[in-house]
């Protein structure tokens, strides 16, 4: 069954290609404290020093500099010994892998989680973009998992996000018309990235931990190990404030069934939440009730990360 086309105008159910083109300009224009050069997410360092080829300044030489950097022409020009510095050679290309399964595709207030997760990822692409770096896609759904090759400047979003919409809407289609098939655990996609992301790029997750699947977390700490990692934790209000009573939703069209809560609950990811951290995993809670300009500053705002 096509579902998407009845709803592809529905603020909040589907991937707007034209909003996640827009985010651009929401980045471009956030304040530069709240885009600290190793932030998270996409902030690639531009100005570390290292071994690079592009020189980052030149100084007086300090005993235990590289005598093979002395600058020769300001050493002569001053007639006091200078070294060039120089920034560090860092992988620029980042991987956004978004979580689109049934378990996504729900929301109880302006989006559907998988939609705050498509925002949320589209503005740590451009943040990755405006720095210089390539980004690429990894989506899984019930549909299968769709994959857009790593690209540099504004191509490589427009195919990115061409791709949020596309993945997006196939997992709308397939969730009605494979709804009794069980759910792809997560750790496919995990997998699908330490396979896709060169050694020192990024990779950004926008999910809800929801049936993470076995070894996950062994699995992160190896991406860990060879990538930079962040963990876009998508939340709908629901999920940590549901007073009790009965609640009717819609899994399938004209067919209502009811939920009923005895009491507020904790979401069960707070403490899958715990670990990641604790393995070195940067987690970005995300409210999926937030509009994108505010997720944007909630981005901006979190600390560094190396």
């Amino acid at each position: 069954m096509n579902v998407s086309a009845d709803i592809s105008l529905t603020p909040g159910v589907s991937v707007d290609i034209e909003a996640l083109l827009k985010l651009r300009h929401v980045v471009q224009h956030i304040p530069e404290r709240k885009l600290a050069p190793a932030g998270l997410p996409g902030g690639f360092v531009t100005k570390r020093r290292g071994r690079g080829l592009e020189t980052n300044d030149i100084r007086p030489f300090n005993f235990g500099d590289d005598i093979r950097h002395i600058d020769h022409n300001t050493t002569a020009r001053t007639g006091e010994t200078h070294v060039r510095t120089f920034h560090d050679e860092r992988e620029k290309t980042a991987i956004l892998v978004a979580d689109f399964r049934p378990s996504m595709l729900w929301g109880t207030r302006r989006a559907l989680r998988s939609v705050a997760a498509a925002e949320a990822l589209a503005l740590s692409g451009w943040r990755v973009t405006e720095g210089g770096g390539r980004v690429g896609l990894i989506a899984i759904s019930a549909a299968g998992p769709l994959v857009v090759t790593p690209k540099g400047r504004e191509r490589g979003m427009v195919a990115v996000i061409g791709g949020l919409a596309e993945a997006h809407r196939q997992a709308l289609d397939a969730a009605f018309d494979r709804r009794n098939a069980p759910e792809v655990p997560l750790v496919e996609a995990v997998e699908m990235a330490n396979r896709a992301v060169p050694t020192g790029g990024a990779v950004f997750l926008a999910t809800a931990l929801d049936n993470p699947g076995d070894q996950f977390e062994a699995l992160v700490a190896t991406l860990r190990n060879r990538a930079r990692l962040s963990l876009l934790l998508i939340r709908d209000a629901f999920e940590t404030d549901a007073p009790a009573g009965s609640y009717a939703y819609m899994t399938t069209p004209n067919q209502p069934l009811w939920a009923t809560f005895s009491s507020k609950r904790k979401t069960v990811a707070d403490t899958r939440q715990a670990r990641l951290e604790r393995l070195g995993v940067g987690t970005i809670v995300i409210n999926a009730a937030h509009p994108a300009e505010q997720i944007a500053e909630e981005l901006g705002n979190h600390g560094s990360f190396a």
